[in-house]
């Protein structure tokens, strides 16, 4: 199973850069995308074989999930927890018959750390969600997580150190969710990849210098990781300020 996570800052923007044609070339089962900016009716998506499922925002133009599935979902839920958390279209659950799909767009930090207190809230409700859905059956979650988990996750670790997506509050609470039971896909298999990034400022020509962050990932239940297959990133797919990144399982087995 062919698993495809893609911040595309921007679903109308992204579709007229490429974004079919993004996705015939990637050829995943399952699309889980983020930041779409659009609420219901917006956009007309002719993606063939295809199930659809559509997380909005209140606030028009804003965040957005979705997941467009080959394999319709036992189960598909929107949001999670609290009413303060239900409110963005950040997250959307799909139940597999072998496991939980949660597609996420993390709330950044913001300038200066100014919603910083909001994310650390988010942080641990989010982790308790997950290790919910853990004691049913192994999660794999996928989104733009907006941190950089370690120096060797973006190009200039030095001068962002504290900065949103690479403060010590961040990076300490990836820490806790791996130690909760839970694997970064990509790193597990490239524990010394540098260069590997999914998100590049749109600002001093970053893309082209490949001064970048990896922000996107799939972070799978430790039990689930003998049936991942590959982990990837896709730098050379435009459309966005990010990349898709994907994730192959290998699923049925013993």
């Amino acid at each position: 199973m062919r698993l495809v996570s893609w911040n595309v800052n921007g679903l109308r923007a992204c579709m007229k850069k490429g974004f079919l044609e993004s996705c015939e070339a990637l050829g995943a089962d399952v699309y889980c995308l983020q930041e779409t900016k659009i609420q219901e009716g917006q956009v007309e998506l002719e993606l063939p074989g295809y199930h659809m499922y559509w997380n909005y925002a209140d606030k028009k133009g804003y965040s957005g999930t979705a997941i467009l599935t080959r394999m319709e979902p036992l189960n598909v839920t929107y949001g999670f927890g609290d009413d303060l958390h239900r409110h963005e279209g950040r997250v959307i659950t799909a139940e597999y018959e072998d496991f939980y799909l949660v597609c996420c767009y993390t709330p950044n930090a913001k300038r200066g750390l100014e919603r910083i207190d909001y994310r650390m809230i988010w942080e641990d409700d989010f982790r308790l969600y997950l290790c919910e859905l853990d004691k049913v059956k192994p999660v794999v979650l996928c989104g733009d997580l907006n941190v950089a988990h370690e120096e060797i996750d973006l190009k200039n670790p030095g001068p962002n150190r504290g900065n949103a997506g690479f403060s010590d509050q961040e990076r300490g609470k990836m820490t806790e969710l791996l130690e909760a039971g839970f694997i970064d896909s990509f790193r597990e298999l490239y524990p010394d990849k540098t260069g590997a990034y999914s998100w590049w400022s749109y600002r001093f020509n970053a893309r082209a210098n490949n001064a970048g962050w990896r922000i996107d990932y799939f972070i799978v239940s430790r039990r689930l990781m003998d049936r991942v297959r590959e982990a990837a990133i896709h730098p050379e797919v435009a459309g966005s300020d990010h990349c898709p990144v994907e994730l192959v399982l290998e699923l049925g087995e013993a």
